[in-house]
């Protein structure tokens, strides 16, 4: 008797991760939470550890017996990138922990957001606690910009906003860089969130008690105050952000394939990460990045209404060959759309005609992607807390 085909899929975050398992009819018969499953934090031995718990909880809810063997195994982890590493954790659970699958997909948590959008490829953008950007072609090549480490960059997401605003008040009172704006509210913003009085004070969070999520959290205070008291400085960190975030699409723009704009009409950006809780916030420099550079795509931006778990679980069966019915549409809604600027002049989709090249979907009147005229709004007043 032929055994139940099941697929799992893994969201893996560095602090927390959920794990799914379809029917062959695409079903989700059973979910599992966990905790983070980064292998450069907490080791290989402790994420397969951290698998096996998910994929026996999950089984327990569908009441598949502990000893069936899933189908295959997507496994999109954050800080998955490297082959001879994701070799090392496929190969540690098989040899410690037989009974989770027959076979696996490792891969990193970026091209599992794009996978729970589309099988034909597109850009995912992380802006949580740090930022990274990725392009999949119809080919499966993949090509990054960013997603080094708040050491190195992190531009964009909620430990650079944070630093930012650190930064300029720092630099304004010590007179070596004056902001032509007030920096006054974002020191009271500073000083109450980390509980200080002095800039001394600040430095024990800066380095002996260096704590990158509860230095980043500084981000949702900032966002609120943007958001309800319209402060000046608050708003320029979050369109430079906004900058940023669209100069990572530029830089991957000579990396596109043609076939991916054949297939699709345009650039599809799965948005994942708190940062876009504040898109309001962001727009201003984000389209402004976008116009500057000419950038010569139809782009449309993204966010998961479905857990990445799904993405994770479709490439798996796309892998090995295996039957997986999706419906694409219910993973995701349209919340902005950008007409590519064309001899000089954009031609956007909104009601009134206007011509400056962006189609705004959250809410206005302009037409999303599925030709309703109430568009989706994600805009958040609570902040950006890190990921």
């Amino acid at each position: 008797m032929t055994e139940t085909v099941y697929i799992g899929g893994v969201e893996g975050g560095a602090t927390h991760s959920k794990l799914v398992i379809c029917d062959r009819d695409g079903k989700v018969v059973a979910s599992a939470k966990g905790p983070g499953t980064n292998h450069w934090m907490v080791g290989i031995p402790e994420v397969a550890k951290r698998i096996d718990t998910m994929t026996r909880d999950a089984k327990a809810q569908a009441l598949i017996p502990e000893q069936h063997r899933l189908s295959a195994m997507g496994l999109c982890l954050s800080g998955a990138e490297q082959d001879a590493t994701n070799r090392e954790l496929e190969n540690y659970l098989k040899a410690h922990y037989p009974d989770v699958a027959e076979r696996y997909m490792v891969g990193s948590d970026t091209v599992g957001s794009i996978a729970t959008a589309s099988n034909v490829g597109g850009m995912v953008i992380i802006s949580g606690t740090g930022s990274n950007t990725l392009l999949r072609n119809p080919d499966g090549s993949t090509y990054g910009c960013g997603g080094w480490g708040h050491m190195i960059g992190d531009e964009g997401g909620a430990w650079w906003i944070s630093k930012k605003a650190i930064k300029t008040v720092f630099d304004h009172q010590d007179n070596f860089a004056r902001s032509k704006l007030c920096v006054e509210r974002v020191w009271e913003l500073i000083q109450a969130h980390f509980g200080i009085k002095t800039r001394l004070d600040l430095l024990d969070h800066c380095y002996a008690k260096f704590c990158k999520p509860t230095y980043s959290g500084l981000c949702s205070k900032l966002a609120k105050c943007a958001l309800e008291e319209n402060e000046p400085l608050c708003r320029k960190f979050f369109e430079e952000a906004g900058q940023m975030l669209a100069r990572s699409v530029c830089a991957l723009s000579p990396r596109i394939s043609p076939a991916l704009i054949s297939q699709c009409g345009e650039v599809d950006i799965v948005c994942v990460g708190s940062v876009w809780l504040s898109w309001e916030l962001l727009e201003p420099g984000f389209t402004r990045e976008l116009e500057n550079a000419k950038f010569k795509y139809d782009l449309k931006l993204l966010k998961l209404t479905n857990t990445m778990a799904l993405g994770a679980a479709y490439l798996a069966a796309d892998t090995f060959d295996l039957e997986l019915p999706r419906d694409y549409s219910k993973n995701y809604e349209v919340f902005y759309g950008h007409r590519a600027v064309l001899n000089g002049n954009g031609t956007n989709g909104s009601a009134n005609g206007g011509s400056n090249g962006t189609t705004k979907v959250n809410g206005a009147t302009n037409k999303s992607s599925n030709g309703s005229s109430n568009g989706t709004n994600v805009t958040a007043t609570n902040g950006t807390n890190g990921k």
